[in-house]
């Protein structure tokens, strides 16, 4: 008896996809419009190729910020993945403990972007802010608005302050996950402390710790927000990541055209570099 296909179905879908044309495509194709051509103004374009792709990849103002952002994204991940497990496997699995930590690990989460900047802003001043203050009753100098190291300093704390909760929390469903007769079994075996993480933790950890790597690698490479509100790129240019000078040149400078290709180019960047982690560690993941 041959089965009737039901494509009902693709009616409920329907609504999403007509709000993700919208949304995403057509603002997409857009953007690649105005990458190809130029304009005096009027509505009157003409074709300009990949002129402005040329521009932008010959500018050293463009892999001065591509290297803020990889060394960015790399000192980050390199501190938020290891502080975010080593969290997740000291807090309780069971008790009253677990709902309590779960919460205070989800506040900074909840923040807004531009609050948490905000609060890293007024917190770092050296004449209202307490750590400003403190610090300077150390005798440390420190000014996230004259001094490069301490503006980097500023960023990188404020991001592993607001994001390591989320290594922490998928780390941690992949810790509860583990049945509790892996465990039983290494202790009939007389494994150590780091045996059991490498050989049974671990090893169950790491697909959510490639959901978190990725998630944190694409997050702080497009960070915009903090940055911004605290040093505004500066001081100098030592904080103008890709996404800031973005915005400079559309709506500060206003050349729609450069501005059309350095956003698919970074956006092309961010794909590629996800898809070889993502290749990467999942092969990896396979051989083992």
């Amino acid at each position: 008896m041959e089965k009737t296909l039901n494509n009902k179905a693709w009616f409920m879908v329907l609504p999403v996809l007509v709000l993700v044309a919208f949304s995403a495509v057509i603002p997409l194709m857009t953007v690649v419009n105005y990458s190809v051509q130029d304009t005096f103004g009027n509505n009157a374009f003409f074709w300009a190729g990949t002129d402005w792709f040329v521009q932008v990849l010959r500018s050293d103002r463009f892999w001065d910020a591509l290297t803020r952002n990889l060394i960015f994204s790399a000192i980050i991940l390199t501190i938020e993945i290891p502080l975010g497990v080593l969290i997740a496997l000291n807090m309780p699995k069971k008790g009253l403990g677990v709902p309590v930590c779960l919460v205070l690990m989800s506040l900074p989460l909840l923040i807004p972007w531009n609050v948490v900047g905000t609060i890293w802003q007024v917190f770092g001043r050296v004449d209202i802010g307490l750590l400003g203050y403190v610090l300077a009753g150390l005798g440390i100098q420190y000014n996230y608005v004259n001094n490069v190291f301490d503006a980097w300093a500023t960023l990188i704390v404020m991001d592993v302050w607001h994001w390591t909760s989320l290594v922490v929390l998928l780390a941690y469903a992949g810790l509860v996950s583990i049945p509790d007769a892996y465990y039983q079994a290494a202790k009939i075996d007389g494994a150590s402390r780091w045996a059991v993480f490498r050989y049974i933790q671990l090893p169950k950890m790491k697909r959510v710790l490639l959901i978190a790597f990725l998630l944190r690698f694409m997050d702080s490479f497009m960070i915009y927000t903090e940055p911004f509100v605290i040093t505004g790129g500066g001081p100098g240019n030592s904080t103008t990541f890709l996404s800031i000078d973005l915005v400079k040149t559309a709506i500060g400078q206003f050349d729609l055209g450069p501005a059309a290709a350095l956003s698919l180019i970074y956006f092309l960047i961010i794909l590629l570099l996800s898809w070889i982690f993502y290749t990467v560690m999942t092969t990896s993941d396979a051989q083992n």
